[in-house]
């Protein structure tokens, strides 16, 4: 099983533009996130899918794969099916550029999912993490998913769900970590279906492989990443990697 990650990198951003290109410690957001990839020494190959010659240059010149891409594209997942079209693999994960601290633990636990998959009944693999905060809850920007017993997705929403109208009942909520793993052919089908009013209404790109009947499988973990999305977010993931540096240092110091 050829397994391959792929990083979906646009240049545009509405709340932080050019946010990948921001320095990270000595490097750009995107080497790191990149570089943090190759790290985990889980993939064959790692590749930046982007619409910027910026970023492209920026991994290019640095010994990284880029991939331009040819058409504009909606979704992460459109992105990435473009790049992978002509790419030998069997497993692609997506991870997200602006989450430069890449863990080896929940990849490999999205990774697990299709080995155990004898009878490949699942096209999809994607992390939840549990929400016990309720103004996050009844947070649109947070995106909740219902799963089944089995550990399928039902659906995702950025509304409260399920709906809690039996008071006395505490149910459990899931947020949704943006970090997938396809199939290949799903992510192909995928590229070429056309979004119906679901995923229309809510913007949560996941919904249209419902609706077309594949199977997600979705992987409870602890994993809280640090999702550039602001310059303060910027800051706060510059004081952790700071932080790293002079644990490290301590420790080489002992």
């Amino acid at each position: 099983m050829k397994i391959i990650a792929v990083i979906p990198a646009r240049y545009a951003a509405s709340r932080f533009p050019a946010k990948l290109m921001g320095m990270l410690g000595e490097k750009t957001v995107i080497r790191s996130t990149y570089e943090n990839a190759i790290k985990t020494q889980l993939f064959s190959d790692v590749f930046v899918a982007t619409d910027s010659e910026i970023i492209h240059n920026e991994i290019s010149r640095n010994g990284g794969k880029a991939i331009m891409s040819i058409k504009s594209h909606e979704t992460g997942s459109d992105r990435i099916a473009e790049a992978v079209e002509n790419i030998e693999c069997d497993i692609i994960i997506n991870i997200q550029g602006d989450e430069p601290f890449v863990k080896r633990k929940p990849l490999e636990q999205l990774i697990e999912v299709f080995k155990k998959d004898y009878n490949k009944e699942i096209d999809v693999a994607t992390l939840i993490r549990k929400m016990n905060d309720w103004s996050l809850i009844e947070d649109p920007n947070y995106v909740k998913v219902v799963k089944d017993r089995n550990d399928h997705a039902l659906y995702f929403s950025r509304s409260v769900i399920p709906h809690p109208r039996e008071k006395s009942f505490q149910a459990d909520y899931y947020e949704h970590v943006g970090v997938y793993a396809f199939r290949k052919k799903a992510l192909l089908d995928f590229a070429k279906l056309p979004m119906l009013p679901n995923e229309q209404a809510e913007k949560i790109e996941c919904i249209r492989y419902l609706e077309y009947g594949m199977k997600i499988k979705v992987i409870e973990t602890d994993f809280v990443g640090v999702e550039i999305d602001t310059p303060e977010d910027l800051e706060k993931a510059n004081e952790i990697l700071q932080k790293q540096i002079n644990e490290k240092k301590y420790k080489n110091e002992i």
